[in-house]
């Protein structure tokens, strides 16, 4: 499996940077505040749903796909109230 970022139009590293900037257009100047945590809460719920909807809730699968033990994984469930 390859982790080069793929940088075409239609990948996930582009759709993030078009979500990103129109945040801050949103802003309307104003200045986040711990906008990487704030990114990483609303990113990683949707991740984790949807791989463990394509895993057919198989959790074991899921935290592989995503390459996280499966402990890590229970963990951000809960954390996010999925389970």
């Amino acid at each position: 499996m390859s982790t080069k970022f793929n940088t075409n139009k239609r990948s996930l590293r582009g759709e993030v940077k078009r979500a990103i900037k129109r945040y801050y257009r949103n802003l309307d100047g104003e200045t986040p505040i711990e906008l990487y945590k704030l990114t990483l809460s609303q990113i990683e719920p949707p991740l984790l749903e949807v791989v463990l909807k394509k895993c057919k809730g198989n959790q074991s699968e899921a935290s592989k796909v995503l390459g996280l033990n499966r402990g890590t994984f229970r963990k951000k469930l809960e954390k996010y109230g999925l389970l």
